[in-house]
């Protein structure tokens, strides 16, 4: 079955930068678009930008773009997320996901 699995995350200051991993199975990878989204506090879900199966061609939330990097690993079956220039409204746990399958998430938590 499709397992994903996050890491990465943590308490970081405003300003600041992370790099989230992926690491997933029971599927092909390599043939899957794969995308991250993020829930804050009290909010719904939020699509956060979304790679092809090559790793040529990205799309990303207006609220993260030229600030966050997806990116992937076909030969790991591994996917990533490089956030910098953190802002406290970045504050959420993230989600790997194919289409809508997503694993157990990975806090990430912007504070000074």
């Amino acid at each position: 079955q499709v397992q994903l699995v996050e890491s990465g995350g943590g308490l970081v200051q405003p300003g600041g930068s992370l790099r989230l991993s992926c690491a997933t199975s029971g599927f092909f990878f390599s043939s899957s678009v794969m995308n991250w989204a993020r829930q804050a506090p009290g909010k719904g879900l939020e699509w956060v930008a979304e790679i092809n199966t090559e790793g040529t061609f990205a799309t990303y939330a207006a609220s993260v773009a030229g600030r966050f990097t997806i990116s992937r690993d076909n030969s790991k079956d591994t996917l990533y997320l490089q956030m910098n220039s953190l802002k406290s409204e970045d504050t959420a746990v993230y989600y790997c996901r194919k289409g809508l399958t997503r694993g157990q998430g990975t806090q990430v938590t912007v504070a000074s």
